[in-house]
């Protein structure tokens, strides 16, 4: 815990949980900078049980509440605290407020062919039109479209999973709009969940606890949990809980019509609107409007990201880190194959190496054998699919992106960074990587009256972390993103097929 000790304004802690890993943040204005230091980090994942892939949601509330305690040892009475998540997954909640089950992972398998099943008689222009959300099958309307009528039956309460992390930290409960959004199940028009579709999934509208924006004060950490653990003074806030609309925060907002790349498990790429686009070229090429902090909307796609290559470095035994995969890559050309990353085999496959293999076989292209080349082919594929939902956003907000910032953790991998520059033709501004915590953390502070509102917060994430720049690389690789494109279009009537 050496090095806390340079903390000396209010205090604030970022608890920041992908799928992978979770971690508390502890962060202080220094002198009109943000300062950042881990105070603890922990591992995530879910597990086959019961017949499903299941999260360990007790088990992360148990971490935070160790971390919390760490805290108090490194001498910290008073802390404010946010919580934020991945989107989609819930916990059903009984009566007496405990937890029915353990909530079921979106990689499940049990919403494979859900969409259809369910919009056999509602159309997805319908739903789109209500929505603005993308088709997504793991999206929580057709989780709760599969889940047990009987459980359903049995349940007072359904919770977002960071929503239910918060509840059983204060025992108040609330649903955050930004995370609720994601459930394919709010109406864009009204601010409420609708009806009609909650009617089509067996659910009620009581059945979710009153919506509340991000900003909102949830309330302090329970006194038994404060005694049991010896934790400091706890307030909570519930920031925009899903991880992306921190994410979104958390960038810097560089240049004039600027773009965002939350680049982790997931890669997002959008642009924050003030007004939802859900008209028919946005539901054509499954855009999303998910709800951002602040009356803004996340107007996005979704792109399977570092999943891929998250895979590939577990499956080689993890001898290599991610940086020398990185470094690999570079010794290798890019574009030897194409690749349609967003393709529903490489979701969850049972080796994500072979399964790359296969794509390429069965595609008639050089099949990648070694690290360098399986990891060039993904970030030289993703480089490609980000850069063509670049232009895709050009055409349907009907103006020029002139900037990209890449944020998480994908902003560091500078051969990917600069691929996405030469080829979208596009200045990229990379960092920071800790984008997700960091809009936890500045929504706290600008709820606790620390920073005035979300431009100077983007300010002071300008200036305290090295954002780096690159530049298009012209006519370094002409003609490859129309190849890709017209590759693309192919893939996508074979995947009808």
């Amino acid at each position: 815990m050496k090095g806390f000790e340079q903390f000396m304004t209010r205090t604030y802690v970022a608890v920041d949980i992908g799928a992978s890993s979770g971690r508390l943040m502890l962060a202080n204005l220094v002198d009109s900078k943000l300062v950042m230091k881990e105070a603890h980090r922990f591992k995530n994942g879910f597990i086959h049980d019961k017949g499903h892939d299941r999260w360990n949601v007790d088990g992360l509330i148990k971490e935070i509440l160790i971390g919390l305690s760490k805290i108090k040892k490194a001498g910290y009475q008073n802390v404010v605290l946010g919580i934020d998540t991945w989107a989609v997954d819930y916990v059903l909640v009984d009566e007496q407020g405990e937890k029915i089950q353990d909530p079921i992972s979106y990689r499940d398998t049990r919403t494979q062919g859900s969409i259809e099943r369910l919009t056999t008689d509602l159309s997805k222009e319908y739903i789109y039109q209500k929505t603005g959300i993308q088709f997504l099958d793991f999206n929580t309307l057709y989780q709760l479209f599969e889940e047990d009528k009987d459980l359903l039956a049995k349940t007072a309460r359904i919770m977002m999973i960071p929503d239910y992390i918060g509840y059983a930290l204060t025992g108040k409960a609330v649903t955050e709009v930004t995370n609720a959004s994601t459930t394919q199940m709010l109406s864009l028009r009204e601010g409420l969940f609708d009806d009609h579709l909650l009617e089509k999934v067996n659910v009620k509208q009581s059945q979710f606890p009153k919506l509340v924006e991000a900003g909102t004060i949830l309330g302090e950490v329970k006194s038994e949990l404060s005694e049991k653990y010896d934790l400091p003074k706890t307030e909570v806030i519930t920031v925009a809980t899903h991880d992306t609309a921190s994410a979104v925060i958390g960038a810097p907002g560089i240049g004039q019509k600027w773009a965002y790349l939350s680049s982790g498990t997931w890669s997002l790429i959008g642009a924050e609107l003030n007004i939802p686009e859900n008209g028919e070229v946005a539901f054509k090429q499954n855009y999303t409007n998910e709800w951002g902090a602040y009356g803004t909307y996340r107007f996005l796609k979704n792109i399977m990201g570092l999943w891929l290559i998250q895979n590939i470095k577990q499956e080689l035994g993890d001898q290599y880190s991610f940086a020398e995969l990185a470094k690999l890559a570079e010794e290798e050309p890019p574009f030897q194959q194409l690749i349609d990353v967003n393709d529903e085999r490489f979701q969850n496959p049972s080796n994500m190496i072979e399964e790359i293999k296969k794509y390429c076989q069965e595609t008639k292209q050089k099949v990648p054998q070694t690290p360098g080349e399986l990891s060039m082919a993904v970030y030289s594929n993703l480089s490609l699919y980000y850069a063509n939902e670049l232009s895709i956003l050009d055409h349907i907000l009907g103006y020029h992106i002139d900037s990209l910032n890449i944020v998480g953790g994908g902003s560091n991998v500078e051969l990917m960074n600069q691929l996405t520059a030469t080829i979208s033709g596009v200045n990229v501004y990379a960092g920071p990587s800790e984008a997700t915590a960091i809009g936890n953390i500045m929504v706290q502070m600008i709820t606790k009256g620390d920073i005035l509102n979300v431009y100077l917060a983007r300010r002071i994430i300008a200036n305290s972390f090295n954002i780096k720049e690159f530049r298009p690389e012209n006519d370094k690789y002409p003609e490859i993103l129309q190849v890709y494109q017209r590759f693309l279009k192919s893939s996508f009537e074979r995947r009808k097929r």
